[in-house]
Order: structure tokens, then C-alpha cells, then sequence
């Protein structure tokens, strides 16, 4: 498999392998035929392992947006207490659309950079009310943190049991370990554009059994969205509406491969990726934006060094064939962002570290001249 010639480094839609991209351009099949409900059973089997769930997931035809979306009015009735967890834009977002649909939204603002303890969350529920639901985000793509799911749950379970948590995993999942069930997480979100090596149009949700409970007597409005709809649906290996067909193939090619690594080498790598990429960056002098204890293993966010326009840098990259993210909200122009999940590989790092040492030398010729 080869890379094309420009080197994509954002944080989504990441790179799609050769091998992938022939298979999402397939002829076209019946959506209501035997040959995609094959293809979707497949697909469906095979995601289980990396959301650590028993149960099977759904396949939304969307954005990581329209899965927020999704997660939230699928469990939720307007004029429910949730605890909003977020020290992102991302994490933000998620607040945004529980609000538009009603929701009372009690956030915990984390600093932006940080990862937020279990502490924090359990001090927030007991001044937060009757809450009935939490919304966390894994990992923060606006600031490259991963957060820590596993005690953040056990918490909520210990102090409001039967509170319902909504994960946005949407550039984790796939990439870094996740166990639903283990974790005693409700409903888990990702999409295709990031750690599945596809292109983007899928959204994939595993819902736990109090998930479908807090489903079962949710009010908030929901048509397209609805997780009964595809629930049902995908029993009989179709979809409600018509799906992205061809991204879907894709992504089983894309899940062929990853299971042929195995889930356990495809987080393993990312590990390997994300150390590589964060002393690559030390060694040359960059300050990294987030608190190191919690360091994404894909997506880093980078300071812009001093005397330089982040806007410049990017530039710069990009003549070299290296596309990077700029900052988002506050940040923007005072950090980049490199992502390194999906189809990654050490070269596709070293290439990056070049660009720069080379990138940040030719700005100091300019100076000098």
C-alpha cells in the first residue's frame, strides 16, 4: 500500500489506503439486496471488538456531528438535567446540541488542554441536581487529550447509578482501547473519516441495554436519527434510509485489515505513533499544547513558535506536501494540529518531523536575510 504523494495530517478525514479506496469504488449493489445485507453483517460483526461491546452497533448514514446528534436525542427528553463535561470544542458541541433540543445543560468547563478527573466530575454531579445523563468526551480533537473514561464512569455509576453516559469517541474509537461494557458506558460514538482508514459519511453507535431503556422513554423529537428505526433495520442486515454504500464497503476492507493486525496491534501502533510524534517534537524544540499525562495518542495539538504566523507554517507544509489542522476557537493562530490515527505509519511521522525542522530553518534564513 502507498501513501499518495501529499502526506494528510489532520485530525479527519485521515488518509484511506489504496486497498480501501478500490473497495468503496465498487460497482454499485442493490441497498435492499442480498449482496448489502451481507456486506452489512460483516461490517457489523466486525466493529464489535473495538467498541468492547457484546451488542451490536448501529450504522448511521452521517457525520461525528449527526452521531452527537443522534446520542443525544435517541436517550433524552427536553427539560432533563445533564452534566456536560468539556474542555473543548468538541466537548462543547455536544452541550450545544443537548441544549438545542432542550435539554438543561449543567456544564463542568475544564482548561483546555487538560484532562478532567473523576474528582471534578463527581463534585460536579452532587451540585448539578437530578442528573440524568452525562455527556464525555474521550477524545478531544481540538487540543489532543484523551480522557479517562474507565474512572470518570465509575464514578457517576457510584453516585447516580442509573444516570445514562453518552461517550463522543468519534476520534478514538478504533485507535485507542474502548470498553463499552467493561466501563459501563450507554451509548459510544465514532465515525468513518477517522480512525477507520475510510472516507467520511458513517456514523457507528453502540448502545448498552440502559441505553435502550433511557431509549424506550426518551421524548426528544427524532426521525432520521431514530436508533429503533436502525435497530430494526439492521437486524435485517439493511437500513432504514438509503445507506452510503459505497463507504460502507470500504470500511469492511478497511476492518479486514485491522483485524488482520488485530485490535490489540492496531492500538499498539497508535501508542508506538503518538511517542514517536511527541519526541520527534521535543527534540526540535516545539512546545506541545496539552498536558503530557493525558497526551493523545491521535491528534496533537502543537504551539506555534515564537516569531512565526501559524498561518505561515501551515503554508510552508503544505508546499512540502504536508497538510496540518490549524487551531480551532481560541486557539486559532496559536497552535497547529498534526493527526495521526487511522492509516499511520512511522514514515508518515518522520516526513512530518522533516517538514518542520525543514519549515522552521527557512524561516530563520528569512530573518537573517
Amino acid at each position: 500500500m502507498q501513501h499518495d504523494h501529499t502526506n494528510l495530517r489532520v485530525p479527519g478525514p485521515t488518509p484511506v489506503p489504496e486497498a480501501v479506496a478500490r473497495a468503496g469504488a465498487q460497482p454499485m449493489v442493490n441497498h435492499r439486496g442480498p449482496e448489502f445485507a451481507e456486506l452489512m453483517g460483516e461490517v457489523l460483526e466486525q466493529l464489535k471488538p473495538f467498541f468492547g461491546s457484546r451488542s451490536e452497533p448501529l450504522l448511521l448514514t452521517g457525520s461525528g456531528t449527526g452521531a452527537q446528534e443522534a446520542a443525544v436525542v435517541n436517550v433524552l427528553s427536553p427539560g432533563d438535567t445533564v452534566l456536560s463535561v468539556t474542555a473543548g470544542v468538541f466537548g462543547d458541541r455536544f452541550a450545544a446540541i443537548a441544549e438545542a433540543f432542550g435539554a438543561n445543560v449543567v456544564r463542568l468547563q475544564g482548561e483546555w488542554g487538560k484532562a478532567i478527573s473523576a474528582q471534578e466530575v463527581g463534585e460536579a454531579i452532587e451540585n448539578a441536581g437530578d442528573v440524568k445523563a452525562v455527556l464525555l468526551t474521550h477524545n478531544e480533537t481540538s487540543t489532543g487529550v484523551t480522557n479517562d473514561i474507565a474512572a470518570i464512569a465509575a464514578v457517576i455509576r457510584r453516585l447516580v447509578p442509573d444516570a445514562v453516559v453518552l461517550v463522543d469517541g468519534v476520534s478514538s474509537i478504533g485507535a485507542l482501547p474502548f470498553e463499552l461494557d467493561e466501563w459501563d458506558v450507554d451509548v459510544a460514538i465514532t465515525g468513518s473519516q477517522k480512525a477507520w482508514m475510510s472516507p467520511p459519511g458513517l456514523a457507528m453507535v453502540a448502545v448498552s441495554e440502559r441505553g435502550w431503556a433511557a431509549h424506550r422513554q426518551a421524548t426528544m423529537p427524532r426521525f432520521y436519527w431514530d436508533f429503533t428505526k436502525a435497530q430494526k433495520n439492521g437486524e435485517k442486515r439493511t437500513t432504514p434510509f438509503t445507506p452510503a454504500v459505497g463507504v460502507i464497503r470500504a470500511l469492511q476492507e478497511a476492518l479486514r485489515l485491522m483485524h488482520e493486525e488485530t485490535p490489540e496491534g492496531v492500538f499498539a501502533r497508535h501508542r508506538r505513533i503518538g511517542a514517536q510524534l511527541r519526541d520527534g517534537l521535543k527534540a526540535l524544540n516545539f512546545e506541545l499544547f496539552s498536558d503530557q499525562v493525558a497526551a493523545s495518542n491521535t491528534v496533537t495539538a502543537v504551539r506555534i513558535p515564537p516569531g512565526m504566523e501559524a498561518s505561515a507554517l501551515i503554508k510552508n507544509l503544505r508546499k512540502r506536501g504536508i497538510v496540518v489542522a490549524s487551531g480551532q476557537d481560541w486557539l486559532k493562530g496559536s497552535v497547529f494540529r498534526i493527526g495521526h490515527m487511522g492509516f499511520v505509519r512511522p514514515e508518515d511521522i518522520d516526513g512530518v518531523l522533516q517538514g518542520l525542522e525543514a519549515s522552521v530553518a527557512a524561516r530563520r534564513l528569512e530573518a537573517v536575510v
